[in-house]
Order: structure tokens, then sequence, then C-alpha cells
């Protein structure tokens, strides 16, 4: 594990701020007596005696006390100087606002020798940056911050941590109804990661959730203690996650690589450690409303109300693009929605209320109640308030009513959706926060939203993962297993494959079928993709058909793989296994065959795992209803499969460091209680 750096605690939540600079230093000023910090404030300049009022000193040494916090606002190379004594005085930490460091290395060639002299000069003082704003404390009035902003004080909220600066800026200006304890930007992450900054901001008692922005991971070890610790203080932490790995991806000579994907690595990975992730900006702000006032969700059941029709179709069809479910009403809920709706009205789920308790806050209010007495862990009203300078909008204020009454007296979670982010008033949001109703800005971010919270809820009620197989890879040469040798090592780690014999020449392939008795499989060995070029046959019945096909493959392969037929199987499937850049080892399965890349259908799984973690990701594959046995087929034996997918994670664990890639594709999966077999594989690694 790496060592974090030295408590954040003062550098982010600062009494004393010492300012170095001209332009961007004197709004640092500005900005913090514009929101009330209580705290010291110390200008250093060479030149100027005094900055808005207070006495400006010459240096580091001049100040009257090592500060808390410290905003940087110099040249890169006087950036490193100060740093140094900052460092030396025992300041509390640094923002780094000059660029030129290593994010300018294509540029500047010295830009990574500066990087590395900002980050000895520091030592174990924390520095955030360089190359970026700084943050904002809106709990404290503490702005590291040298721009305007469109944020207020806050005495509890959420924590926003973004690499980009303008992304803060631009978060900064929501008008969504989002508390923002603190926003916070870490440039190019010299010495302290996104992660970092994360853990220390969870700790503050005020913060409710925290969002990260992320564009490359900064260390998987400051993420697991950052998805540790939040689910021990209960604070759940939601992602947005853009971008590739930068590590070049591995040249690879399996179908393994094209189906995990940095990117899809990257999901596996945060829901392993139980962090939400979302597609975009307004998800991410809409999720941390919801977790803000309730936490994460304890399923993904939720109901809907509408007085329209065509919100409730838009409702239910964004509801197909998403993990939720709208589950049917309970029997004893009908009544009480007939009797407060009318018999006019269908009693579904999503419902469509029409308009006739429309403006009548007591029939709306029985109907929400019956509504939210359904056990469903979220409740959703849509409603889409009128211009409040050409409309009157008292009839929306009285559905808000109701909702907050109905939300009261069942103690169920409830938001109202505006299907049109922009009809909802950023007053009336703020008026729903305080009531304890989450104002969602749209339909598809209310049910991102749902099913985020409802990840998280059911990761966290799950026990906690053991920490993440950290294995450097050995250097070396990488070389090929024969699909035989391969078979052998696997064999030997529990899974299975058919009998089989290898074989030089066609006549002893033609002996080595007599032996083992036809029908049989005749394989070239040392080619990776034999299908493309001919280099397997099946079905061989006779000592000739051997012979002929070995003869005819003679140019492709450097020896010949017999082995006995494979009974016709439910599905074919595929395991592998390659070494992520940033994750390490992991683990993929899915449909296999020759339908790989065409279907797109595989699970991956972080190292180590669990055999419930395995069948989760089986279940979670289309290629499940085969198992299952798809319109009157025979069921597939999804213990076997199970047992060796479990069998080839513990290969993988146990060859970790050697590993670059496994790919065990088609696994047969027989009828139930005939087994699972590797019908290929092929294991790559370092000498």
């Amino acid at each position: 594990m790496t060592t974090p750096p030295r408590s954040l605690d003062r550098l982010i939540r600062p009494h004393s701020i010492a300012v170095f600079g001209g332009k961007e230093a004197r709004r640092v000023i500005e900005q913090c007596d514009k929101m009330g910090f209580a705290g010291e404030i110390w200008p250093v300049h060479p030149r100027e005696d005094e900055i808005l009022g207070r006495r400006c000193y010459r240096s580091v040494a001049d100040l009257p006390d090592a500060p808390d916090a410290s905003f940087v606002g110099v040249n890169r190379a006087l950036t490193i100087e100060i740093i140094r004594d900052l460092a030396a005085r025992g300041a509390g930490g640094a923002v780094c606002y000059a660029s030129g460091f290593r994010e300018a290395a294509g540029e500047l060639a010295d830009g990574n020798d500066m990087q590395e002299a900002l980050v000895a000069a520091a030592g174990d003082m924390p520095i955030v940056g360089p190359n970026c704003y700084g943050f904002i404390n809106m709990l404290d009035g503490a702005l590291l911050w040298p721009d305007q902003h469109g944020m207020l004080r806050v005495e509890r909220g959420v924590a926003i941590l973004t690499q980009s600066s303008n992304i803060a800026c631009n978060i900064s200006m929501q008008t969504r109804g989002l508390p923002l304890a603190y926003v916070m930007t870490a440039g190019n992450q010299a010495q302290t990661g996104l992660s970092d900054i994360a853990c220390a901001v969870l700790e503050d008692p005020r913060v409710t959730a925290v969002g990260l922005h992320i564009e490359g991971f900064d260390s998987i070890e400051a993420l697991e203690r950052l998805a540790i610790r939040a689910r021990d203080l209960r604070k759940p932490v939601v992602t947005l996650k853009v971008g590739k790995s930068e590590a070049a991806q591995l040249a690879t000579v399996s179908h393994t690589a094209s189906l995990a994907g940095n990117d899809r690595v990257s999901s596996a990975l945060l829901a392993r450690l139980g962090i939400g992730r979302v597609d975009t900006l307004p998800e991410l702000l809409e999720t941390l409303k919801l977790l803000h006032l309730h936490g994460p969700l304890a399923s993904a059941d939720i109901s809907s109300m509408s007085c329209s029709g065509g919100e409730a179709s838009l409702m239910a069809d964004a509801g197909v693009r998403r993990r939720v479910n709208f589950r049917p009403l309970l029997e004893e809920q009908r009544q009480p929605l007939k009797e407060s709706l009318g018999e006019m009205v269908t009693i579904a789920n999503p419902l469509d209320y029409h308009t006739f308790v429309w403006g009548n806050r007591d029939k709306q209010t029985a109907a929400f109640t019956a509504m939210m007495r359904g056990g469903y862990a979220l409740n959703l009203i849509v409603l889409d308030f009128p211009r409040l300078d050409r409309c009157d909008a008292a009839d929306w204020v009285t559905t808000c009513e109701a909702v907050i009454a109905s939300a009261e007296a069942t103690g169920a979670v409830a938001g109202i959706v505006a299907s049109l982010g922009e009809n909802m008033p950023e007053e009336t949001a703020l008026s729903l926060m305080a009531a304890g109703v989450v104002p969602f800005f749209g339909i598809d971010e209310a049910l991102a939203a749902a099913e985020t919270a409802a990840e998280i809820g059911a990761s966290w009620a799950r026990p906690a993962p053991p920490p993440l197989l950290k294995v450097r890879g050995e250097a070396g040469d990488a070389v090929t297993l024969t699909e035989a040798e391969a078979k052998a090592e696997l064999l030997e780690a529990g899974v299975e494959a058919p009998r089989g014999k290898t074989a030089a020449t066609a006549e002893e392939a033609a002996d080595a079928a007599e032996a083992l008795g036809f029908p049989v499989v005749l394989k070239g060995l040392g080619v990776a993709h034999k299908t493309e070029v001919g280099a397997v046959k099946l079905n061989l019945a006779s000592r000739d058909e051997v012979y002929a096909a070995a003869t005819a493959m003679a140019a492709v392969a450097s020896g010949y793989l017999v082995e006995k037929m494979v009974a016709k199987p439910v599905a074919e499937l595929i395991i592998g296994a390659m070494r992520d850049p940033v994750a390490g080892p992991v683990l993929t399965t899915g449909a296999g065959g020759i339908l790989v890349e065409l279907l797109d259908d595989s699970a991956i799984l972080t190292l180590p795992t669990t055999e419930k973690a395995i069948s989760e990701a089986i279940d979670s594959l289309k290629v499940r209803k085969l198992l299952g046995g798809y319109r009157g087929g025979p069921r597939g034996d999804v213990a076997a499969l199970t047992r060796t997918v479990a069998a080839a994670a513990s290969y993988v664990v146990a060859n970790a460091s050697k590993l670059d890639e496994l790919d065990i594709n088609p696994v047969m999966v027989l009828p139930e209680g005939q087994g699972a077999i590797a019908a290929d594989a092929l294991i790559r690694r370092r000498k």
C-alpha cells in the first residue's frame, strides 16, 4: 500500500491562509471576504505594502506563523521555491496554481523535471495541483479560489471533486438545489490525488456524500481506502468516470481484451468497491441530491405517478434503459387509490392519475400516501412547473404540499421529477430539498439517480470485498503455450477438458484418433485463431478423415491435437483473463464460440473474487436464458460452469505475476449434471 500524505485537515479547513502572487491572489482574498471567512489572511508580495486593507509580508519567513493553507499563484519556478519554504516552516498545505509541469511535458522539455522538483520541495506537506484553481469550502467560507463562483454558504452538503478547474466552475453555477459544501480541483495530481482529497472531505461530519469527476485513476490503493471509509461512515461516493487509461493497451492475441476494455474494467472496479458510477454531469448532480437527503436506496423498486398518460409512458420507457423496477402495486394499495382517484383511473405503476384530483390537496395527499405505502425504495411524482414570470403556479404548489405531506406521513423517500429540467424553478427545488423531497431535473436523470443509489445500497448490504489483487507483472518476453500445454495446466487447476493426444505428423494424428475412439476433433497447434485459418476440424468419424484433415492444415500448424468430440452443449461461453494497466488481473466471462464479438455479452470480475460474485456475473449474461432451458431446451450445468470460472480465477491469482492472458473459448456447457468442458484454451505468459 502507498503511504498517504500528511493530513489534509489544515489545508481544506484552515484557520489561516497565506496568498502569494498578484491578480489571482487578490481574488482569493476577495472571495474569502465575500463568503465571511473568519480566520487570518496573510498576503505575501515582494513590493506591495498592503492588499485589500491587509499588511503584505515579503516572504514565508516573514509570516507571523505557519499558515494552515496557502494559495501559490506565481510562476512555476517561484512556486517550487515557495513550496520548499512553506514545507520547512511547517505549513498545513498549499494549492499550486501555476501550469507548465507534467501536464505540459509535450510542449516543455523540463515539464517532468519541474514536477519532480515540486514534489520533492513539498516533502510530506500536502500540495494540490499544480495547474489547478484550488478549492471552495462553503462550510467555513474558506476559498483558495481565484475566480468567481455561484455558491452560497451552507451548514451541510455534498463535496464534488474534479481534475478540471473549468468543470468545477461550471458545477459551482448549478441551480438545481444541490447544497455544495466543497468544490475542489486536483489539477495534475502531482502529489495528492482525488481519492486522498475525497478521503479528507469525507471525514467532515457536515459532508453527506462525495461526487468525483475522474479523468484517470490516481491510485487504486487510495481509491480502496476511500471506498472502505465511505462504507464505514455510511457516506456514499459516486463517480463520473470519463476517458480511457493513459497506459498503453496490451498487445493481445485473444478475444479477452476486446471484451474487457479499460472503461468496462473501470465499471467493474467501481462496482466492486461500492462506488456508484454515472455517465453525465447532470446525472452526477441529481444522484448527489438523492444521496444527500436519503443515502443509498434499499432496493431498485420505484413507483411513479403523473397526471398525464404521456408522462407515464415516458417514465416507463426510460425505465427499460435502467436497472430499476416499477414493481406492481400491492393488493392493499388498489382500493385506497381507487377511492381517492376515481373509477376511471387505471391502477398501475407507473400510474396516470389524470386531472380529476388536480388542485385538490386532500385527494392528492390520499393518493400519494396510498402509493407511498407500497414499500417502494423511491416514489416519484412527475410535475413540470409553469414559467413563474408568466403563469400562476398555485396548483403546482398544492401538489408539492401534498407530496411533502404524504412523505411525512409514511416516512417514504419521495421525489418530484420535472420531465424537462428547465421546468423546475430553483426556488422550488430549494424548498423541496428543505422538506426532504428530492427535486429531480429530468426523467432519465432521476432514474439514473435511483439506479445508482440502489446499486450502492446493494453493495453495502454485502460483505466488504477483500483487497484487490496487486501483483507487479514480471519482466521478460511473452510466450504462448500450445493448446495442449495450456489445457494440462488448467486441468491441474480444476478446469475440465476433453481427453486428447498430441501428434507431430498426420500419420500420428490418425493413430491418436483411433486410440481415443471416434468421433474426434483435430486442431492445429501453434495457431491462435484456428477457425479463421481452417486449423480446426470437428466431428471426424474415421482414420482417413483425420489423416486428410491433418494433411490439409499442415501448412499452418506446427503439430496436432486430437481430442474426443464433446457432446452438443446447451451453450458456449468464454472465460478469459488479462492484465489491466489500472486494476491488475481481471477475469471475463460471457457468450463464447464464434459469437464473442457479435453478441458482446460479457461480465468482468476483478480479483480475487468469490463464488457468489461469479454466480451474479453469470446471471447477468444474456446467454443465461439459454442455460436456463430456453423455449423448452435442456437446462445447462450452471453449477459446473460456476466451478469452472472459479477454477480459472484461482489459476489467474496463483499465476498473476507471470500471466499476460488467458483465453478459454469455448467452454462447452453441457446439460444439467454433465459438466462444463474447456474445448479450447490459450495461455500467454512471461518466461
